[in-house]
């Protein structure tokens, strides 16, 4: 008799699945063992064995999905999936701001403000800390210098060489910001690469690594792929940045240390930014990993296809959706050209600059250049007005002013451009996009926005108990009905009409 049976279900993995099918193995060969009780030794021997399976198949299964990028939940091993693609994952950046360094009046001689004299906001508790991005003079008969200081701190480490193959030294500071080390050995200074592949026995190269913690290890060569270093390592390096130093005007307003004319005169300075920080970008989430790292290959240094262009064009700064139109998806748009829409992550129309980024892309030269026979056209977009009525009926202990302000919140929500996920990143808003990416289950352009979509949205808020059943109580646009949206157009809330249903009274 087989020990088995032919029709194992392999989804059988946990303790009390794995512990029937063991008693039904065990019955299969000794039907006369009827004894279930706990305090049975057999029994015991069969929960623990079941008690092992359901420990190894829960490490086979995390096993499995955290061999897959789509399905990782652990940073460290998506950054080692995508390294196989050669996509490297960025950590932080650092915040700039722009910042006026000033003295009451004039003086005799010069005032110097070294490199890394902090600057900071008033707050007592946790302070945004600048520090001087280099030496700043204040010359002799002026009161003010522009300088630049950015949310970061210096630090450095020193190794020493043993002089054997293949060297690795780990940084003892976090987080690490990408590109700021400086490496220097005894026999000069190192340049940091991608790889050691290309590199030669006399070429002073290294590689730096950043793992899940945000700790970056430096690695040096064997003596065939790049110099073994000599003597004394330094490495000069920063970290922090992050969205911490964001920063509105106005805001920083305290100069650290004591100061000093040329002449040895004491001096106060004062600090002021007219303008609020630039940057300060958190490291890059994992849900942004897997999203960024497959498209890295879709679109390396040239766009083709349509979907090459809107993917490129979202990678503007201030370009929160795009939609490339061509022939094949409007008629009205000539051969060998594309219409490239863009939605700023702000609403509206695209400033001219934003345009001018965007389209220095495809152009000769740009990070992703089109072929000389396409025409790429970027234009505003075409948005679709999305004007809603409704005749609601209010929940008891809830007032027309506040039901009426929670549903045009929740539907100002709705029909965001960009939302904030489980992460706290913002992201693309999935229930808003152009006419084109609304397929139905075929994967044929549906051209239409349910108005049960919309309907649910008012008929979910707090406050609301229930929308008129007539179909004149809920109009999208004048009409109860789905809304048709041609494939460049971009949905947008309009106006919103709330009427209570039970006094007639406008909320």
């Amino acid at each position: 008799m087989a020990l088995l049976p032919t029709n194992l279900d392999y989804t059988d993995k946990d303790f009390d699945a794995l512990r029937a099918r063991l008693f039904n193995a065990i019955l299969s060969v000794f039907p006369e063992w009827t004894d279930h009780e706990a305090s049975n030794f057999g029994n015991i021997l069969v929960e623990c064995f079941a008690f092992v399976g359901d420990v190894l198949t829960y490490y086979q299964d995390n096993q499995a999905g955290e061999s897959r990028l789509v399905t990782a939940t652990q940073r460290a091993n998506a950054i080692a999936l995508v390294k196989l693609i050669g996509f490297t994952v960025p950590g932080a950046q650092a915040a700039h701001v722009d910042v006026t360094l000033s003295i009451p009046a004039a003086v005799a001689g010069d005032v110097v403000l070294a490199k890394e004299t902090i600057v900071r906001t008033e707050a007592v508790v946790e302070p945004v800390v600048f520090r001087l991005d280099a030496d700043y003079t204040i010359p002799a008969g002026s009161t003010s210098v522009a300088a630049t200081a950015v949310n970061s701190d210096p630090d450095e480490d020193v190794f020493s060489s043993d002089g054997t193959p293949n060297q690795e030294f780990v940084l003892g500071s976090t987080p690490f910001l990408d590109g700021s080390s400086v490496i220097t050995a005894a026999d000069g200074t190192y340049t940091v690469v991608d790889d050691l592949l290309s590199s030669t026995s006399a070429d002073k190269h290294c590689t730096i690594t950043v793992d899940q913690n945000d700790r970056a290890t430096i690695r040096f060569g064997n003596g065939t792929n790049g110099k073994i270093p000599l003597g004394s390592i330094t490495v000069d390096y920063r970290t922090g940045g992050g969205d911490g130093g964001q920063v509105e005007a106005g805001a920083v307003r305290v100069i650290e240390g004591s100061f000093t004319d040329s002449f040895g005169t004491p001096v106060q300075p004062a600090v002021t930014n007219a303008s609020p920080s630039e940057g300060g970008e958190p490291r890059m989430s994992l849900s942004q990993v897997k999203v960024q790292a497959p498209a890295s290959l879709r679109v390396l240094e040239r766009a083709v296809a349509r979907e090459d262009f809107e993917i490129a064009a979202v990678t503007v700064a201030g370009v929160a959706r795009a939609f490339m139109a061509t022939s094949n998806e409007d008629a009205g748009v000539p051969e060998n050209t594309g219409i490239l829409y863009v939605v700023p992550d702000v609403g509206g129309a695209p400033d001219s600059t934003t345009k001018d980024a965007v389209a220095a892309l495809f152009a000769r030269g740009g990070a992703y250049r089109s072929t000389l026979t396409f025409n790429v056209l970027v234009q505003d977009p075409e948005y679709l007005d999305f004007n809603i009525t409704a005749h609601v009926y209010r929940a008891a202990g809830y007032t027309t002013v506040t039901t009426g302000a929670a549903i045009r919140a929740a539907l100002e929500e709705w029909f965001a451009i960009t939302t904030t996920n489980a992460d706290g990143e913002v992201v693309a808003n999935p229930n808003v996009d152009f006419g084109y990416n609304y397929k139905d289950q075929a994967g044929d352009p549906a051209n239409e926005i349910a108005l049960s979509d919309v309907f649910n949205v008012v008929r979910d808020t707090a406050g609301v108990r229930k929308i008129g059943v007539s179909q004149s109580d809920f109009l999208i646009n004048g009409a109860h009905a789905d809304v048709t949206i041609a494939a460049r157009q971009f949905p947008r809330l309009g106006t919103v009409t709330l009427i209570d249903g039970t006094t007639g009274e406008y909320l």
